[in-house]
């Protein structure tokens, strides 16, 4: 393969220009240097690399041009509402938050403390886990089964009376794995009453339809202790405006509300993510094409004889043979931005599925490093 003269440009713009890149939901970066943010190509914070739908623009630009210059009490109550509506419950169930980890950060800082741990899946996105922290809290890590799924039985084994939250992320980040719903629901009911679960779903719209699988706020569990968060970040392309919910019960609701801190979704965030609610077609498409998205990625992962993680989202975990570390630095001095690796998983790449171009750039990366110079 030759080099592109843009390559070429990235490399000698790594030499001239530190770029350091911004980390997203408690991700630290690699702190070596970059070409500058304007040539980046970013893989590495799980967006819809095809951004918002026509009617969540034309909302914000509305926004921009009409209320720019009001504060959003009206718009979030709107929003709310819209919330409520779409998913078959009262206003009063639903917290709002400037995306979904914030959503997340309130219920750690709700439910855990220097008595109160926190039990959670290994490897994991440490969002909640930093949050946690932060709060005095043990941060208790169970390994993920064989199969990337929970496992149950060994949470169960490190949950004690004095657990103050359970985080489950499904689909998993950052394996893009799923664990069956029934297996879930087993564990809930085990639990302490004195312990509270989240249950992220960031991903949901991009798992494969399956009897295994069902959203928990699609299919209610009945469970005061739960709470669910939802991110417009993610199918819906509004990761730039930052805004997201959970669904709980209203008692539960207060709590969490009660820890926020003086900021909820600003006007343009409102109006857009109350039109990105409304447009199915949308989400229909954007969820079709990162189906498209994936299996390119794995024809390609299998063409070069790479293994990958079965990935139920939008991106996937590529077993590099070799230091992570070393790959994501690589490909940082071609302008291509990974997410760090993880210490349990040093031989693994998450990868944010892009567009075809963003696509063909990674594998043409990746060929470079492999010693093999041919076209893609």
């Amino acid at each position: 393969m030759a080099i592109s003269r843009r390559h070429l440009f990235r490399q000698l713009g790594a030499a001239a220009v530190a770029a350091a890149a911004v980390p997203s939901h408690g991700e630290a970066v690699s702190t070596t240097t970059t070409p500058s943010a304007a040539v980046l190509t970013r893989l590495d914070r799980n967006e819809n690399a095809y951004g918002p739908s026509d009617r969540a623009i034309a909302a914000m630009v509305d926004a921009a041009r009409g209320a720019a210059n009001r504060y959003a009490t009206v718009e979030t109550e709107t929003l709310r509402n819209a919330v409520a509506r779409f998913h078959s419950v009262s206003p009063d169930h639903v917290v709002l938050g400037c995306g979904s980890a914030d959503v997340l950060r309130m219920a750690a800082h709700a439910f855990t403390g220097a008595t109160r741990p926190l039990l959670a899946a290994s490897p994991a996105i440490d969002l909640v886990g930093d949050c946690a922290r932060r709060a005095g809290a043990e941060v208790v890590a169970v390994p993920l089964c064989a199969d990337y799924a929970y496992d149950v039985p060994a949470m169960l084994a490190r949950c004690t009376a004095t657990t103050g939250l359970v985080y489950i992320c499904n689909p998993h980040n950052p394996t893009g794995t799923l664990t069956r719903r029934r297996d879930l629901e087993a564990f809930i009911r085990e639990l302490p009453d004195t312990a509270h679960v989240v249950i992220d779903e960031a991903y949901h719209h991009y798992a494969t339809e399956s009897p295994d699988y069902a959203s928990f706020i699609d299919r209610p569990f009945d469970d005061p202790r739960v709470v669910v968060t939802r991110s417009f970040s993610k199918i819906h392309g509004l990761a730039g405006v930052r805004v997201g919910y959970g669904i709980a019960a209203p008692t539960l609701a207060r709590r969490l509300a009660a820890q926020r801190g003086s900021d909820e979704p600003s006007t343009m965030a409102a109006r857009a993510a109350i039109a990105a609610l409304g447009d199915a077609e949308h989400v229909r498409t954007s969820a079709s094409r990162n189906v498209d998205d994936r299996q390119e990625f794995f024809n390609q992962a299998h063409a070069r004889m790479l293994k990958s993680i079965d990935s139920q989202t939008n991106f996937v975990m590529l077993n590099t043979e070799r230091p992570a570390v070393a790959v994501v630095d690589h490909f940082k001095s071609y302008g291509v931005v990974l997410a760090p690796p993880m210490a349990s998983f040093d031989q693994h790449i998450r990868v944010s599925l892009g567009t075809a171009a963003e696509m063909r750039e990674f594998w043409e990366v990746w060929d470079v490093m492999r010693g093999r110079h041919r076209s893609m």
